[in-house]
């Protein structure tokens, strides 16, 4: 696992101990980043319009466009940073 990968193990686990739940914008985007670095841009077809949310999560993926799996997992990497200095990282769990 190269170092890069590693880091971005260690992001997808601290983003579940932060004291505070990251808002829906935050979220989309933590979603779309970790979509685009694991799975590319396989996205398959967009969901109907009364399924809200997963359309909204499957639109945050779409807009990343031809980012690489390396670009976004550095992207989810500093967003993860980000979020631990609005909402620390809880020390007990």
């Amino acid at each position: 696992m190269s170092d890069l990968e590693t880091k971005f193990k260690a992001a997808a686990e601290e983003v579940n101990k932060l004291t505070t739940k990251p808002n829906n914008e935050e979220l989309l985007s933590l979603y779309a980043h970790f979509k685009q670095a694991t799975k590319g841009q396989d996205r398959g077809e967009r969901p109907g319009f009364m399924d809200f949310k997963a359309r909204a999560k499957y639109d945050a993926w779409a807009a990343l466009g031809t980012m690489t799996s390396k670009e976004a997992m550095e992207k989810y990497i500093e967003i993860v940073e980000d979020l631990k200095k609005k909402y620390p990282i809880n020390a007990s769990t």
